[in-house]
């Protein structure tokens, strides 16, 4: 109790303390996330290895079989022990930041199981990507080394939002995306201090993983000139198709998992198998499709045709659907963004050949169709323009980018689609069925920024119907401390602060951002 408190009073040295232990996090994330992408980068080579090595010895195939279906019964059998390393991580890392999974397996149970799991995949050849899995993992290092350093349940969860934005920068050497997207995705908001903890943690391991791999980003398009205002009306065009084809790539998505749950011969053990079987035949006929993608972009120009370029995104789609919707430790972030590229370079061999595009902007709609497909998918708009930004290592489209982003945003926004980590946690927790538990004597803060025209703005603390099971005891007024009163009159931009027990904290929370959002 009295560490919450303290927690909240605004101490300036506190604050300082928490910016120094999210550097050791991010240190100590940013080497395990460093020693998963070599892990990666070693089964996915030898993943292709093994499938060449098979189309030359098709008498071995059968023995293939077997022991890709023993895989994929041994990935199924880790998620069947731990449910938190099912998929990409982030939806169930999002539970847990709002109070859900309160009965989980201990830090150390899942990062071993996700990154054995994911390892698995990859080596098998599964369409999945190695970001989401990374965050959950630098999460879960957070977690395990809050357990020691942190001074709160408050503390130990913005360390856990540091962990996660040192985990894609590592992953992607991209520390800003690493930064906006636990604000935009996780924590979902942000003050002073959290911001400062989640850039140092994201800035700690981004040199850790530079000091391994480098620091060239990870895609290395060539950009000769940017594309003139006169033909941002293809720009709209490609925003369009991306919003209208990543709600489709999230209604597939989630109807494949309800598929998945349908089959009533399989279980969690079993149904992994399947993606397995899909990489053996893919392997064996249409390579380039396997694990996250990266051959793919080998394959995005202008000397393949355009049916080709079709064909990849459709085997692509298709694969990442079987591979995902099972269930298994790996993530859609890469896999995603490179569908978003191939449809890039489809609507940019378009432009080129029937509408007097200029060769040079080839590159120019891959990147922006990378940045608007993911957009339309996560609905994190603001971490697709920096992610993109840092993965090519250029700047000259940001103009451009925003068009892209905005429209297909918009797009997929009046499709009803919702953001597809946040439909995944909605399953996940329909699933969990939590029940109403009783009151506990511990504890916590809860943390709320008000927005203008919400039910709080411009209102007594009276005259607001404060949800059971919480208390407000602070509001911070810029830099001014207020200790609430009846008469107290709350203001938009107002920070927060209402204590709650830890059982009632998710309920509390989900209570509080809907009386949060403005009142159109």
């Amino acid at each position: 109790m009295n560490n919450n408190y303290n927690a909240l009073t605004d101490n300036y040295y506190q604050k300082i303390l928490i910016v120094f232990k999210s550097l050791l996090v991010g240190v100590v994330a940013g080497g395990v996330v460093v020693l998963y992408r070599i892990t990666l980068n070693y089964a996915e080579k030898i993943s292709f290895i093994m499938y060449d090595f098979l189309r030359n010895n098709l008498i071995l195939v059968p023995i293939a079989v077997v022991i890709l279906c023993l895989a994929g019964y041994l990935t199924g059998y880790l998620v069947s022990k731990n449910k938190m390393i099912s998929g990409s991580g982030i939806p169930q890392l999002s539970g847990i930041i709002k109070g859900h999974f309160r009965n989980r397996k201990p830090w150390i149970h899942t990062l071993c199981c996700k990154f054995i799991g994911g390892a698995i995949c990859i080596l098998g050849g599964l369409s999945l990507g190695r970001e989401g899995p990374s965050i959950q993992l630098g999460a879960c290092a957070a977690e395990g080394l809050g357990k020691k350093i942190g001074t709160d349940r408050l503390e130990r969860k913005i360390l856990m939002a540091s962990g996660a934005s040192a985990g894609l920068a590592a992953a992607f050497n991209a520390p800003l995306a690493g930064v906006v997207f636990a604000l935009e995705e996780i924590f979902k908001y942000f003050s002073p201090g959290i911001l400062l903890s989640m850039m140092s943690g994201a800035v700690a391991a981004d040199f850790v993983s530079k000091q391994v791999f480098g620091m060239s980003p990870i895609f290395k398009f060539e950009l000769i000139k940017a594309i003139s205002l006169n033909q941002y009306w293809l720009l709209i065009l490609l925003g369009i198709l991306l919003g209208v084809l990543g709600a489709l790539y999230n209604l597939v998505l989630i109807q494949t998992k309800k598929l998945y749950g349908k089959l009533k011969f399989l279980n969690e053990k079993t149904k992994v198998i399947i993606p397995f079987i899909f990489a053996l035949v893919f392997g064996m006929v249409f390579p380039v499709v396997l694990c996250g993608g990266h051959r793919i972009v080998e394959e995005l120009t202008l000397l393949n045709g355009i049916m080709f370029l079709v064909t990849i995104f459709l085997i692509k789609f298709l694969f990442s659907m079987v591979s995902f919707g099972s269930g298994a430790p790996g993530g859609i972030f890469f896999p995603l963004i490179i569908l978003g590229a191939t449809i890039g370079a489809v609507f940019a061999g378009i432009s080129i050949n029937y509408l007097g595009v200029e060769q040079e902007l080839y590159n120019n709609f891959i990147i922006l169709a990378m940045a608007g497909f993911f957009t339309a998918i996560v609905r994190a708009p603001i971490t697709g323009i920096v992610l993109i930004m840092e993965m090519t290592g250029s700047f000259i489209h940001m103009l451009s980018l925003t068009v892209v982003v905005v429209t297909s945003y918009i797009v997929a926004d009046l499709l009803k689609s919702k953001p597809i980590y946040e439909a995944l946690l909605e399953n996940l927790l329909a699933s969990e069925n939590e029940e109403d538990i009783k009151e506990s004597s511990k504890k916590i803060v809860v943390e709320l920024i008000v927005k203008h025209g919400s039910e709080f703005a411009d209102k007594q603390v009276k005259d607001i119907n404060w949800p059971g099971k919480s208390l407000l005891v602070g509001i911070k007024q810029g830099e001014r401390n207020v200790i609430p009163k009846g008469d107290t009159i709350i203001k938009a931009g107002d920070y927060l602060t209402i204590l709650t027990d830890v059982n009632s904290e998710c309920r509390i929370k989900e209570i509080l951002d809907k009386m949060n959002e403005p009142e159109i």
